[in-house]
């Protein structure tokens, strides 16, 4: 990652910026469409490699008929292809969410589990999918490492690292407790509006005093 990280935030710049947030946005929301713990997790699963926007667009049409483990289970593998082939490597997808509704059924009585470890052990889940179910549905102060919240991470300062684990365990220990179970929200948000990968609109960013990248991207012509 070229040009996009760091020197180290010290702590009060750190505390600064997610009272920023938290002032800005302080009940952020996850942007994929859900009805429980199970779609939620089906969608998280979905959205590997593809947008919220266009994983939503695909799930309103499943969920509606298939909301349940058993009820996707019965739909099979090659009725749940069907329906959300307008997502990118649907078939593989398919698969894992025919086989993880199955798991359910057979090892966890049709409930979604509530820990890490039994969540990775499902088929198509891995720690991010984990992080994302623990922290929206069951609401525990998870951090999920995508590739927006890596940016961030390593081109603010707050968190460097050379891959999603170490950014999170970073993360973990420099953002303070009374932020953490919305620091995956605002973080990933950010990244995703605001810090762009390839232009990021320091003009307009909440945090820009406090962020050491270098190279911050001047208001556009007439902005």
């Amino acid at each position: 990652m070229a040009n996009t990280r760091a020197r180290r935030l010290p702590r009060q710049d750190v505390e600064a910026i997610f009272g920023a947030f938290a002032a800005a946005n302080p009940e952020p929301q996850g942007e994929l469409e859900y009805v429980n713990a199970f779609t939620l997790l089906v969608a998280v699963v979905l959205s590997a490699q593809a947008t919220d926007a266009g994983v939503n667009k695909a799930t309103r049409g499943l969920f509606a008929i298939a909301d349940t483990p058993e009820k996707m289970v019965a739909l099979g593998a090659a009725g749940i292809e069907e329906r959300i082939k307008t997502i990118g490597l649907f078939r593989g997808k398919a698969k894992n969410v025919f086989a993880l509704s199955q798991m359910l059924i057979d090892q966890h009585g049709s409930e979604v589990p509530q820990t890490r470890q039994a969540l990775e052990a499902l088929p198509g889940v891995g720690r991010k999918t984990a992080n994302v179910v623990l922290n929206i549905f069951f609401k525990q102060p998870t951090i999920a490492v995508d590739t927006h919240l890596f940016r961030v991470g390593n081109r603010t300062g707050l968190a460097a690292g050379k891959t999603p684990l170490a950014v999170e365990l970073a993360l973990l220990k420099v953002i303070p407790e009374p932020y953490l179970l919305h620091a995956h929200h605002w973080l990933i948000l950010h990244g995703r509006y605001v810090c762009k990968a390839r232009k990021p609109e320091c003009w307009r960013c909440l945090i820009a005093e406090w962020c050491r990248y270098p190279e911050k991207t001047p208001p556009p012509k007439g902005a």
